[in-house]
């Protein structure tokens, strides 16, 4: 199979919405219709990156990833948070989710960009080996925190 990434537009959302809809069940979320929404405002307001894997031969969606910008004080430069990276079931185990990645490190340079973070379960084996093989280094620095502001669930 051949794939061709591009980068998301609202005229894609009919593509994305599969994929980040299964992404977000995923996760235990799901409410189609707030997907919809919440991906036309990131893509409408460019307040998201979003690539995507399109399947050349059927010109359906295959995988995506979508990038936030930041901004680092101590660099005085944008960054970038990889906030999420889906791959269809059907289309894993085919390279989309390390070609998503080299496009993500491309744009990003493109964009001048200091660097890329990311985060992922510590469970996810196959996603920790995938960074690691491509040079995404473990921050043993900086310990992250969250906090949750919205009760699970709630989405």
């Amino acid at each position: 199979m051949s794939y061709t990434i591009c980068r998301a537009h609202v005229e894609h959302l009919d593509l994305m919405l599969p994929l980040f809809d299964a992404y977000r069940r995923f996760y235990g979320r799901t409410d189609r219709e707030g997907s919809r929404t919440f991906l036309h405002d990131r893509m409408q307001n460019d307040e998201s990156v979003i690539l995507l894997a399109l399947d050349d031969a059927s010109e359906s969606g295959a995988g995506f990833i979508q990038l936030y910008p930041l901004f680092s004080s101590v660099r005085m430069n944008r960054t970038w948070v990889l906030n999420d990276l889906y791959v269809a079931e059907e289309a894993r185990r085919s390279g989309i989710a390390r070609r998503l990645l080299d496009a993500a490190v491309s744009f990003a340079r493109s964009e001048s960009a200091s660097y890329l973070e990311l985060a992922t379960q510590k469970s996810n084996a196959a996603a920790r080996q995938l960074y690691l093989s491509m040079g995404w280094k473990s921050d043993d620095e900086f310990e992250h925190f969250t906090m949750e502001l919205e009760k699970p669930g709630s989405r």
